[in-house]
């Protein structure tokens, strides 16, 4: 393609993975390159420019070129998975340096900052979710170097303001990075509303097929603080194989039309169920009654994401008979995937969460949404089948 590209839209984009051919045979599909290194010139140089895999494999060209066209980013560098990606920008930070973070987030990634991150010097303060006074509140002037925001927020979906996360980062002097793996690049760009980095587990909706584990970062300029990043990243040798990363590239090249769908298919369900007996509550951003709904609009375009939860009546064996009795939805782990999960997130989580014990998290895939429906309608009603 041209400079003509910067006219077409993300679907385009993605869908011709920026139109590039292979330069050598000139295929539409690009190959997959395992070597690990590449040969010197005799004067030492690297004439192809390219040292070795850790930094320089020709497989994370087009998927990291892609994300950074979708994200509209200054570089886009890939990682082995979500995690590695969010601790490459964690431990950029020096000790004795302060984050906040919302108490809402990814358990994984909360656990690591409330566990190791302590150990690694790194002080850290969470805030209620939406709430920018209490973000404001926590800010310690000198110390703060980091806000680290996910939105909308798993499992609870709550909704934060990245433009108001990003007025208070600037006024802080620290950088805001934004956990963008629900929403995607199609629904929300969080460089545009003054994010710094933004972070992608590509194991989800990017590759979208539940087969690559893989991460992503975003960054909207080159500075000293993402040369930390960098460095992270090479000397922690914190990246995926060329067949992951190529898989990767298949999965964004329908990423469009994955997550149309699965928005479509997740704000069906939750108008389906919203007040319907045996749900207490369905939270959804998607749903004018959810109480981050105008922000979410203001800031998410084309749908409001594929994920949302069920809180059951009846508690946590209720939610747990519930998803038992679920055929068609599979009980698994992670998210983001043609096929739509269900999972009992309290339990999975375990001590010290704060997930509701009766919610269910559901990832809403492609399918048909009345079979999605019908589905869980059986299982609220005590039905197998």
């Amino acid at each position: 393609m041209t400079d003509d590209t910067k006219k077409l839209s993300p679907d385009t984009l993605a869908a011709q993975a920026l139109g590039w051919l292979e330069p050598e045979h000139k295929g539409l599909i690009p190959g997959i390159f395992p070597s690990t290194t590449y040969e010197r010139e005799t004067d030492g140089s690297y004439a192809a420019g390219r040292v070795y895999t850790r930094d320089h494999n020709p497989n994370y060209d087009q998927p990291e070129q892609l994300l950074c066209r979708l994200e509209d980013g200054y570089q886009a560098l890939l990682f082995s998975s979500g995690m590695s990606a969010a601790l490459a920008v964690i431990q950029a930070l020096r000790p004795g340096d302060h984050m906040i973070a919302p108490e809402i987030m990814y358990w994984s990634l909360r656990n690591w900052l409330l566990t190791v991150g302590k150990s690694w010097g790194i002080e850290l303060s969470l805030v209620p979710n939406g709430d920018l006074a209490a973000l404001k509140a926590a800010v310690r002037p000198g110390k703060t170097k980091l806000l680290w925001l996910e939105t909308p927020a798993n499992p609870t979906w709550t909704i934060d303001d990245i433009a108001g996360w990003a007025a208070v980062a600037k006024e802080t002097g620290a950088h805001l990075a934004v956990d963008n793996t629900v929403a995607t690049p199609l629904l929300t760009q969080p460089l545009a509303l003054g994010a710094d980095i933004v972070m992608h587990s590509a194991t989800k909706y990017l590759n979208g097929h539940s087969d690559v584990l893989a991460g992503a970062l975003v960054t909207a300029r080159d500075d000293d603080f993402w040369q930390r990043v960098c460095v992270n990243r090479r000397a922690g040798g914190a990246i995926p194989g060329p067949f992951e990363a190529w898989l990767l590239l298949r999965g964004m090249r329908t990423l469009h039309l994955r997550v149309e769908r699965a928005s479509e298919n997740a704000l069906a369900i939750a108008r389906h169920f919203e007040g319907r007996n045996g749900v207490r509550a369905v939270l959804y951003p998607g749903l004018s009654s959810h109480p981050g709904h105008e922000i979410a609009a203001r800031q998410m375009s084309g749908g409001f994401g594929g994920m949302l939860s069920l809180c059951i009546e009846g508690g946590e064996e209720a939610a747990m008979a519930v998803a038992a009795r679920l055929t068609l939805i599979k009980r698994a782990t992670s998210l983001g995937g043609v096929e739509s999960l269900v999972e009992h997130r309290a339990s999975v989580e375990g001590a010290g969460t704060p997930c509701p014990p009766d919610l269910l998290r559901l990832s809403i895939g492609i399918e048909k949404a009345e079979d999605l429906i019908a589905d869980i309608d059986r299982a609220l009603q005590g039905r197998n089948r």
